[in-house]
């Protein structure tokens, strides 16, 4: 099974662009979820989890500004890259834009190929494992281009689920995961799985990295889910 593709909010309340947009970023292989007000993303935020948001500016509502100030102050989704996309161009703007918390500032009318590669370039920021790269947390390497994980130089034997499972974990260290988070993260939402299923690869995980040296990393928060700290 491979693993989920990364989610992009789209909040944007023009028609014609949310639609070119959403056609390009689903051609680049993102499952996207689409918001035509600041209120409507607000509280798909919470239900979808996306790694990453292409937010506009003027929004009918809640602008985006705001959308995008709510977004830093939460400690579970303010690791999430914002890219603002404004018809504002003046210096002035663009300082607001950053001192809100936006990760990156697109003026209208903008080269959609160039807000693409600006897409993959947070991405890969921010979901490392997703592009090969190698992830740390303390003495725990996971090589995601050679699918090893080695802890204090020791081999980490993982199945595909609990090597998907602590690619999540080590790339957010410290975050709290719902049970349905991971499941949509791990599985993906089209895939049927029971809740319990998670706790047993989170079992299995924790046999495995505990087997290699070491006290459990993996944290569970009652009521809550799991994290990685």
């Amino acid at each position: 099974m491979s693993a989920p593709r990364p989610c992009v909010l789209l909040i944007e309340d023009e028609p014609a662009q949310r639609e070119v947009l959403c056609y390009n970023l689903e051609a680049e292989g993102y499952r996207v979820v689409q918001a035509q007000s600041g209120d409507e993303g607000l509280l798909l935020l919470d239900e979808e989890m996306p790694d990453l948001i292409v937010l506009d500016w003027m929004l009918p509502g809640v602008s985006g500004i705001e959308v995008c100030r709510q977004i830093k102050m939460r400690l579970e989704t303010r690791a999430t890259p914002v890219i603002m996309l404004s018809a504002r161009s003046e210096e002035v703007d663009r300082v607001r834009g950053f001192e809100t918390g936006a990760d990156d500032y697109v003026v209208k009318p903008y080269s959609v190929n160039e807000l693409m590669a600006r897409v993959r370039a947070q991405l890969r920021r921010t979901r490392a494992a997703a592009t090969g790269a190698r992830l740390m947390f303390e003495d725990i390497v996971l090589d995601s281009e050679t699918h090893k994980v080695t802890r204090a130089g020791a081999e980490v034997k993982l199945g595909p689920t609990e090597f998907r499972l602590l690619s999540n974990f080590m790339e957010k260290p410290g975050r709290v995961w719902s049970r349905d988070q991971l499941l949509d993260r791990v599985w993906g939402r089209d895939v049927y799985v029971d809740t319990r299923t998670v706790d047993v690869h989170v079992g299995r995980l924790r046999k495995a990295l505990t087997g290699a040296g070491g006290s459990d990393p993996v944290r569970t928060v009652r009521g809550a889910g799991y994290a990685l700290s």
